[in-house]
């Protein structure tokens, strides 16, 4: 089975919201992403490391349904495979959109000003700094992406953690 991947550059926009009902909110979203030909995945921020996180999981998603690999239905769900680094969709929706508060890097494929606009209705976008991974969320990473400190300590430090996140993502190829 091939997937249809976005053409086009993807935007990536931060975003706060808070969410009751997982699935009308998805629904909402599916909505607002049909009435625009685009393709919208929430990517928790607390689960990736940035925003380069996310772009590769996108890219190898894109690469992954244009060559007919994708092991998901959707490219939303193949993006969230590649960003957990995992073929389980039970661990890939970790890195999704939850019950409570979210903080979320939103992609937008391909990049919609109109799909931006009605995104608005529904999140508060930001442009906080959350590029910067502090000890919790490095401690979360490592234990998200099986990265030990002697590993950590072997790439060259805490500096290269985005390093090992995005081989793990690059990795899910080979466990294809």
């Amino acid at each position: 089975m091939t997937l249809e991947a976005p053409d086009g550059e993807c935007d990536i926009l931060q975003a706060r919201y808070s969410v009751s009902d997982p699935s009308r909110f998805l629904a909402a979203f599916r909505s607002i992403a049909a009435d625009h030909n685009v393709a919208i995945i929430c990517f928790d921020a607390d689960t990736v490391a940035g925003s380069a996180h996310v772009r590769s999981a996108l890219f190898h998603a894109a690469r992954s349904c244009r060559e007919g690999r994708a092991i998901a239905n959707s490219f939303e769900v193949e993006a969230l495979l590649y960003a957990a680094g995992s073929r389980q969709c039970a661990i890939a929706t970790g890195f999704g959109v939850h019950r409570g508060s979210n903080r979320s890097y939103i992609a937008v494929c391909p990049a919609s000003r109109g799909a931006a606009d009605a995104l608005a209705g529904l999140v508060d976008f930001n442009t906080d700094d959350w590029e910067t991974i502090g000890e919790n969320k490095q401690d979360r990473l490592m234990a998200l992406f099986a990265i030990t400190s002697l590993e950590l300590e072997a790439a060259g430090g805490p500096s290269r953690l985005v390093d090992l996140v995005l081989e793990r993502v690059a990795l899910l190829d080979v466990l294809k």
